[in-house]
């Protein structure tokens, strides 16, 4: 039996635990959190099989440790257990930033940090806690690795098989890449989402307008119902990146008032169009990897 250590037993910490579970892959799984409540709530819901306040022996007898928790809590954490890991320990995390968490665990794991193997489950929920937890969750879901030239190959293989394990289809590449692509496709809607929403609720007639809100504005705000801490936290981690795709995005909007300013609708058309096609054939493809699972 191996020994998983989760720092953050909600939606993210808590579903690997019980898809590791679910799959019978052969680890006892440890939980660690802010609040005793969480904690208790998962060991009752049968998530985790023990819970833990003793960082130290906990970090030294873990096999992998598992950092589930927001991106600003991820360089606290790796400073708690810098001390305590064990020879063979692999430590991995679930945080939707790479670079800026890679560079800072250099710098505090020393030379363990050949065993810190960057991770990103493309997955999840707007509910969050351990009762949002699934087994089936990272089922046919990618899962990004960003180790580098520095990272243990047996490391890597470790983190990839106990993904693996879920279901989840597990990829690498570099952090500045990932960082470059989830700013686009993850980060940036989000921040749209929230950024409409916030906008119509501060108008001194707001409750007109969310009284004839329908299925349009439903599904491009779905997203503004996730953690803010959460949101905060990923898009001061991704800052860098996150401003180059608001001014592409902005530049964007320009060239669609523009059109409007102007009547083109020759230019509106073939903006849809061309848009269309791309969400379609994107929605396609995942559709046929949905079947290939």
């Amino acid at each position: 039996m191996k020994n998983l250590l989760v720092f953050g037993v909600g939606l993210i910490g808590g579903s690997l635990a019980l898809a590791l579970k679910s799959a019978q892959a052969g680890w006892r799984v440890t939980g660690v959190g802010r609040t005793g409540d969480s904690l208790q709530e998962a060991l009752n819901l049968g998530l985790i099989d023990a819970v833990s306040h003793d960082i130290a022996l906990s970090a030294s007898t873990a096999d992998v440790i598992m950092i589930a928790t927001p991106v600003a809590q991820i360089v606290p954490i790796l400073h708690s257990i810098a001390p305590y890991l064990g020879s063979h320990t692999v430590v991995t995390d679930a945080g939707s930033t790479k670079a800026d968490i890679a560079a800072q665990a250099h710098l505090i794991l020393g030379k363990a940090s050949a065993r810190f193997v960057p991770g990103h489950p493309i997955a999840g929920a707007e509910k969050s806690g351990p009762t949002a937890a699934q087994a089936s969750l990272y089922q046919g879901k990618n899962v990004v690795l960003t180790p580098d030239a520095h990272t243990d190959p047996d490391a890597i293989n470790t983190i990839r098989n106990l993904w693996l394990s879920t279901g989840a289809v597990v990829r690498e590449m570099d952090a500045a890449t990932h960082d470059t692509i989830f700013a686009a496709v993850s980060h940036l809607p989000h921040l749209l989402a929230f950024a409409l929403v916030d906008e119509l609720a501060a108008r001194p007639n707001a409750e007109q307008f969310f009284a004839f809100a329908a299925s349009g504005f439903r599904d491009f705000t779905r997203i503004a119902g996730s953690s803010p801490e959460m949101w905060r936290d990923i898009s001061l981690a991704n800052r860098s990146a996150l401003l180059q795709e608001l001014d592409h995005y902005q530049h964007a909007l320009s060239r669609l008032r523009s059109s409007l300013e102007q009547k083109d609708g020759e230019n509106l058309l073939a903006l849809f169009e061309k848009a269309s096609h791309a969400r379609n054939d994107w929605a396609q493809q995942q559709v046929n990897t949905l079947r290939k699972n």
